[in-house]
């Protein structure tokens, strides 16, 4: 049972850098010049970094009751989500969701 734990926190993981690489990615692509590019492209993951290192990840520093850290962590996705379908890529966002989607539904059925 142990591999399956450390499998969906692996799986996890990825999906939370995913999510970072996709909103930097959003806003290289969004930006209207170099300093906006520059500044969304770096703002952006970094927003949702400290959002996830401060109510959502594991030992974050501010505890949340379960729906309001799920409503949070939710919200990162979507944006990263969002992000993606914002720069064309429907398939990469759909894709994304489903996996997303599927790890929390089996971190929950495994109590994690």
């Amino acid at each position: 049972m142990d591999w399956i734990h450390a499998t969906l926190l692996g799986v996890r993981f990825v999906l939370e850098l995913c999510a970072v690489c996709a909103l930097g990615y959003w806003g290289l692509q969004t930006g209207q010049n170099g300093l906006m590019k520059i500044l969304l492209g770096l703002g952006a993951p970094l927003l949702a970094a400290i959002v996830w290192g401060t109510f959502v990840a594991p030992k974050a520093t501010v505890l949340l009751p379960g729906a309001l850290r799920l409503g949070l962590e939710c919200l990162v996705f979507a944006a990263a989500v969002a992000a993606l379908l914002a720069v064309g890529k429907p398939a990469l966002a759909g894709a994304f969701a489903a996996v997303a989607l599927s790890n929390r539904v089996l971190m929950y059925l495994w109590k994690q």
